[in-house]
C-alpha cells in the first residue's frame, strides 16, 4: 500500500531544498564576480525554484 505522503511535509521540502539550492548557486555566481550574493536574490531564485518544481510535480 503506497501512499502520496502529507503534502505539508512535501511542500516544506521542496521550500527548504529551493532555498539551499539557490543559496549555493548565488553564492557560486559571487564567488566568480557574475552577481552579488543577497538574501533577496536567493529569495527570488528560490521562489522561481519552488514554484518550477511545484508545476513540474503537478502534471
Amino acid at each position: 500500500m503506497a501512499t502520496d505522503g502529507d503534502p505539508r511535509v512535501l511542500l516544506l521540502m521542496n521550500v527548504v531544498l529551493s532555498v539551499a539550492l539557490a543559496a549555493l548557486v548565488v553564492w557560486g555566481l559571487d564567488l566568480i564576480d557574475v552577481l552579488t550574493f543577497s538574501w533577496e536574490t536567493v529569495a527570488l531564485g528560490a521562489g522561481t525554484l519552488a514554484a518550477l518544481t511545484y508545476i513540474v510535480v503537478l502534471r
